[in-house]
């Protein structure tokens, strides 16, 4: 299974990005998906979630109200991460992945209960 994350750059505080995960695996229509991101020193940590068919979200308290997570079911599914008034704080790199089975918020903000993983993209804000 691949997961191809893009749309990372460098912008400046209070910019605006849009990432973009990719996968044609099909098994994937039945999947959450979420978003991670790791800071240089730093654990990797939940961003937001999506539920397979795009009806639950769930948001870190450090990007509610400015990151916008969905998902597509298309033969191409597609997940985004709209991500507004970007701080310096956020520059990190931004994983997506996938988790199987019940839709659970303490489930879905673990890691480790993910499945899949895409390779990641790099987001830098500038001050």
């Amino acid at each position: 299974v691949q997961l191809q994350a893009s749309g990372g750059g460098l912008v400046q505080s209070g910019g605006s990005l849009r990432l973009s995960c990719a996968t044609s695996e099909r098994a994937l229509q039945t999947y959450h998906m979420g978003w991670f991101r790791q800071a240089p020193g730093k654990e990797r940590e939940f961003v937001a979630a999506v539920s397979w068919g795009g009806g639950r979200t769930l948001y870190a308290d450090s990007v509610k109200g400015r990151f916008t997570i969905s998902k597509n079911n298309t033969n191409v599914i597609m997940v985004y991460l709209q991500m507004m008034s970007l701080k310096p704080e956020d520059t990190a790199i931004y994983y997506c992945a996938a988790v199987g089975a019940n839709w659970e918020t303490t489930r879905v903000k673990m890691a480790n209960n993910y499945n899949y993983w895409g390779q990641g993209t790099q987001v830098t804000v500038s001050s």
